[in-house]
């Protein structure tokens, strides 16, 4: 959702600098703007530029912070442990724009694999718009938790690739319409 909401900070907050990915502190006070909320996490304009907020910080936005269950999401019966994978990497964003990690293209491969001793383990590769961009391990980390959040996977690695380089044809057709370019 793009709302730019004009707030002020309730209290102080941790936040990730984009795109430089570098760990900050707003303080309470602050007069911000909400320019995207999805994917559970916050962007915000700032007088020092762009932040992300994440949802256990959404009370200092002056938003109803869900508490974040540490039940596993069930698996469907009629779909495959790959389409759940392929859902909740759906729900991953790139801060500054608005289409998720599989629509942008920036998946390039998902395997699983069974453990022994019993669980699924799972391999992601993908990139990112640009090879400088600071905001990979905060990306890659939500993609990893998304995935672990599904009953019956024990592990995931995701992995950061630069090859083939990522460019506007690996969007697919509903991100391009929600950027406008089609």
């Amino acid at each position: 959702m793009n709302n730019h909401r004009e707030v002020t900070l309730t209290r102080d907050c941790n936040a990730i600098q984009i795109p430089s990915g570098n760990p900050i502190e707003l303080p309470a006070g602050l007069q911000v703007v909400i320019t995207q909320s999805l994917g559970d996490t916050y962007t915000v304009a700032t007088p020092g530029g762009l932040a992300r907020i994440e949802q256990q910080d959404a009370d200092a936005l002056g938003l109803d912070a869900a508490e974040a269950s540490t039940a596993k999401i069930p698996v469907p019966a009629e779909g495959s442990i790959e389409e759940a994978i392929w859902t909740q990497l759906k729900m991953v964003y790139d801060p500054e724009i608005p289409v998720n990690v599989v629509d942008l293209g920036l998946i390039y491969d998902c395997a699983v694999s069974e453990r022994e001793g019993g669980g699924r383990m799972v391999n992601v590769k993908m990139t990112l718009t640009a090879p400088g961009c600071g905001m990979g391990a905060a990306i890659s980390a939500d993609a990893r938790s998304r995935i672990l959040a599904l009953e019956g996977i024990e592990d995931a690695e995701v992995e950061l690739v630069w090859d083939p380089p990522w460019n506007q044809s690996m969007i697919s057709e509903e991100g391009r319409m929600k950027l406008g370019l089609m």
